[in-house]
């Protein structure tokens, strides 16, 4: 019982986090988003802009950060369980998570050197021009989107295989047992993670591709544009979702929530 009370406090820890680099984008950038879709104009001023375009850069960059964060927790709980504890204490857990957000920020921050910041009327919000700095803009989709969903993918592959094995009986020494609840926690994350990469693939792909061959922008459909970077927003929107379909512990804390509410405005 510990045991399952440490990994989900530094599990859940990672959650929190996720959860919160989804409200950054809900609370300042989407009513601005919003704002200009209306008014079929950016009128909220340069300032704004700039602060609304480092708030989605910073859910987006930090999301994967923390999905990657979730996924090797549980890795390492389930394929290196005798480690797990020395892995993923309290004051290491504080540190990585740290670390994700520096670095999140880091590579937003380095926009601003780049000077690549810019309203788009296809998409109503400002965005950093992918084409203005080819050398930014392969490094941001290959470390911080290549390079982390191929950490996250040997990580379920590793931890599927070790699940087939425990279903059939064959356990591997050393390995703790793999409970119903492990397994449903991790087909949560697993969900979350594809929605991600489907979600963020497309224009990932395309910035790729525009910031090698910067001709390609003036080639690919302006509906083509506006579809990927709403889809890229669209989400944040998706996690609380899906954590409320696959968990029961979230559906009941939901249930409870509103249930307080609708008892307060009555």
């Amino acid at each position: 019982m510990s045991n399952y009370w440490k990994v989900n406090v530094s599990g859940n820890a990672f959650v929190v986090s996720l959860a919160v680099a989804d409200l950054v984008v809900a609370i300042y950038p989407y009513p601005l988003l919003l704002t200009a879709i209306f008014h079929n104009d950016w009128i909220a001023g340069t300032f704004h802009c700039q602060i609304s375009r480092f708030l989605m850069g910073l859910s987006v960059i930090s999301s994967i950060f923390n999905i990657t964060g979730i996924t090797i927790n549980r890795y390492c709980y389930i394929c290196h369980s005798l480690k797990y504890d020395r892995l993923f204490s309290s004051k290491n857990t504080m540190c990585y998570m740290t670390l994700g957000w520096s670095l999140t920020i880091l590579a937003i921050v380095l926009n601003w050197f780049v000077e690549s910041l810019k309203y788009d009327p296809f998409v109503y919000s400002c965005t950093f021009a992918q084409s203005v700095s080819s050398l930014y803009t392969v490094a941001v989709v290959v470390v911080h989107f290549i390079l982390l969903i191929g950490i996250v993918t040997y990580c379920y592959l590793r931890i599927w295989v070790l699940v087939i094995h425990v279903l059939h009986c064959i356990k591997p020494e050393g390995q703790s047992k793999i409970k119903p609840h492990d397994v449903r926690n991790l087909l949560t994350i697993f969900v979350v993670l594809m929605l991600f990469a489907m979600c963020l693939a497309p224009l990932n792909f395309i910035g790729l591709n525009v910031a090698v061959r910067p001709a390609l922008g003036q080639a690919i459909p302006e509906w083509n544009i506006t579809a990927n970077y709403f889809m890229a927003y669209f989400n944040s929107c998706l996690n609380a979702v899906i954590y409320g379909a696959l968990n029961h512990n979230f559906r009941k804390e939901y249930k409870r929530i509103v249930f307080t509410l609708f008892k307060f405005h009555c």
